[in-house]
């Protein structure tokens, strides 16, 4: 469904340029919305940001490596061990040449990475329905009512700019990149596995037609790597053999049980004075999985709707901490594509009114979202 002419090669800086500027813009506001709402509120955005929540795990790592845990008085435990490495790793390496703490190196890298991604998101949307439509799709992945969390010491960032060059790399058919991209993916969330699905399908479905090369058998034999090293490595400090990252995640209270903890979790919403929230829930639901139909409808490539398939499935049927689920969704940037081609067609004012809209919403609610009851 292309909406102008698709690139005949890489994006560089100065095709991408209105794209990251969008995602600076977004972002710089929701940072500017934070810091007014912190100084009436008494909060200092730079804990909100780098030391709280997942932040701090990430941070400790980055200090001390693993082996720290939480006992709660219910008995679960708490392992640090249920956060890969690749930003702990990252916010070492910044804050070793810099002095500044683990966990503004952890800002420093959500803020570079977050540029990458919304490059790398650019790309796709590129390649498949031309510039205006990637620039639009990257202003409405920073304007997400969670966009917040691209600012953070957290991994999304990360993550989302290792999946989006990955995908770009498959659909270039740059197998060998989209293999160690993968690979890195899978170093950085236990979702990378959504990047090694995509990176096998597409190499099926080459292989099916003839295209077979060294390169694509390279590639699909890389992809696995970073996840599944890491989660031996866990196996085996754990004595848990091949399921014990799945122990520790279950310390957590995390497993996959195909949605129906979420299901009681809406429920529980419904029959209780929070009747709002659970219909609030519903429609949450409903809008993500439209979006994906949209996806599918519009024939998007099968690396796409395989990765976004897995991360959207991921994040609502995880059967743990429900006020995290958009957080989780957050990597699922195809979902952005069909809105993006439907703005591409309008005029440039009105096109724009949409995400900057949005990116002012969002800004607020990030603002209130980190000086309420979190975590995200």
């Amino acid at each position: 469904m292309p909406v102008d002419a698709a690139p005949a090669k890489y994006p560089g800086p100065r095709r991408a340029a209105p794209a990251l500027a969008a995602f600076a813009a977004v972002r710089l506001l929701g940072l500017a919305v934070l810091a007014v709402w912190c100084a009436a509120a008494g909060s200092s955005p730079h804990t909100l940001l780098s030391a709280r929540w997942d932040s701090l795990w990430y941070a400790r790592i980055a200090a001390e490596g693993y082996g720290y845990e939480v006992v709660l008085p219910s008995g679960a435990v708490h392992s640090n061990l249920a956060f890969f490495p690749l930003l702990p790793w990252l916010e070492r390496l910044v804050a070793a040449p810099t002095g500044l703490s683990y966990g503004s190196a952890g800002l420093v890298v959500s803020a570079v990475a977050g540029l990458a991604a919304a490059w790398g998101i650019f790309a796709v949307a590129d390649l498949l329905h031309g510039r205006r439509a990637g620039v639009l799709a990257v202003a409405m992945w920073a304007a997400l009512p969670v966009g917040i969390v691209q600012s953070m010491a957290y991994s999304e960032s990360l993550f989302t700019a290792l999946a989006a060059w990955a995908l770009y790399a498959v659909l270039r058919g740059r197998w060998i990149v989209a293999g160690l991209l993968a690979a890195g993916a899978g170093l950085t969330r236990p979702v990378g596995a959504a990047v090694v699905a995509a990176v096998w399908v597409a190499a099926a479905l080459a292989w099916r037609r003839g295209e077979r090369t060294w390169a694509m058998a390279a590639g699909a034999l890389l992809a696995p790597l970073g996840a599944a090293a890491y989660a031996l490595w866990v196996g085996a400090r754990t004595g848990g053999g091949l399921t014990g990252y799945l122990d520790v995640q279950a310390g957590w209270g995390n497993g996959f049980d195909g949605g129906w903890a979420f299901a009681r979790f809406i429920g529980a919403r419904l029959a209780s004075p929070a009747f709002a929230a659970g219909v609030g829930l519903i429609a949450g639901v409903l809008l993500v999985l439209w979006l994906y139909r949209l996806c599918v409808r519009d024939r998007q490539p099968a690396a796409l709707l395989v990765y976004c398939g897995i991360v959207v499935a991921l994040a609502l049927c995880a059967s743990g901490y429900f006020g995290s689920k958009p957080r989780l969704l957050l990597p699922a940037f195809p979902l952005m594509l069909p809105l993006a081609v439907a703005l591409a067609r309008w005029r440039t004012w009105r096109a724009a009114a949409v995400p900057g809209a949005l990116a002012l919403v969002s800004a607020v609610y990030g603002a209130f979202w980190l000086n309420g009851s979190g975590p995200p």
